[in-house]
């Protein structure tokens, strides 16, 4: 029993007022007479019970640690560099990059051909332009950017999506980037899955979050670093395996 606690909510934090009463009765029942021992798993399960912190959030304890480390790390990474560059695999196949100024110009590869983007931003949200301004600017405390980020989409079902997308697919400053971290930690219907390799056979911490299609997007992280290793739709088969993502000074070649 104690075991299903933890994975429903992970490692227990200590309350060290309920944990007493616990042990008081406990030991007042052993001076009237000696416990069964077919009770010692439930008295271990009140306990851990008893453990629980209230009104926890919806995420279990160990993905929601694993998001606050990340986010940790992400708020000291550099943002240094002339070029926001992301390069991914697209489906396993087809490979893409990106590269974009602070100052609204940008480059994409397809193929190995370079072209440059005309007629507006390479940045979106919801299929919302964002310039490079927009997304500067965005606060960085987590209630805030949640609030923000909220408002400017048409779906409220969205909400994890664009919040993940400012972690490797935009120029997000580092405490954007730790506000959007500890965002989804907080946020009901992110899952922790543990811990998964991606296409590549890189490991990291999964998390899944529907959709407003139905479907599940999971996004596998390494909070040693706090880079998004990869993004993939269990319906659509849709998959992007993230190989860069961040501030360069080598530009589109």
């Amino acid at each position: 029993m104690d075991d299903l606690v933890r994975d429903l909510y992970g490692e227990p934090r200590p309350d060290p007022q309920a944990q007493a009463r616990v042990w008081r009765q406990l030991a007042a029942r052993r001076r009237r007479r000696r416990l069964p021992w077919l009770a010692v798993p439930v008295v271990a399960a009140a306990l851990a019970l008893f453990l629980i912190v209230p009104g926890a959030p919806e995420q279990p304890l160990p993905g929601r640690s694993i998001l606050l480390a990340a986010a940790t790390t992400a708020a000291s990474t550099s943002a240094e560099g002339t070029y926001w560059h992301v390069r991914k695999l697209r489906d396993g196949t087809k490979e893409t990059e990106l590269w974009a100024t602070r100052d609204g110009r940008a480059w994409i590869s397809e193929d190995g051909r370079v072209t440059r983007v005309e007629g507006g931003s390479p940045f979106s949200m919801a299929g919302r332009a964002m310039t490079y301004a927009q997304i500067r600017d965005l606060p960085a405390d987590p209630a805030a950017l949640r609030e923000r980020v909220a408002a400017m989409l048409p779906d409220a079902g969205l909400l994890a999506d664009a919040l993940g997308g400012l972690l490797w697919t935009k120029p997000s400053p580092p405490q954007v980037r730790a506000a959007a971290y500890r965002a989804l930690a907080d946020l009901p219907g992110v899952r922790y899955l543990g811990e998964r390799a991606d296409a590549r056979g890189r490991r990291g911490a999964a998390f899944s979050f529907g959709l407003p299609s139905g479907a599940r997007r999971t996004l596998i992280i390494d909070p040693a670093t706090s880079q998004v290793l990869s993004s993939t739709d269990d319906r659509a088969g849709r998959s992007e395996i993230v190989l860069v993502a961040g501030w360069t000074d080598q530009g589109p070649r």
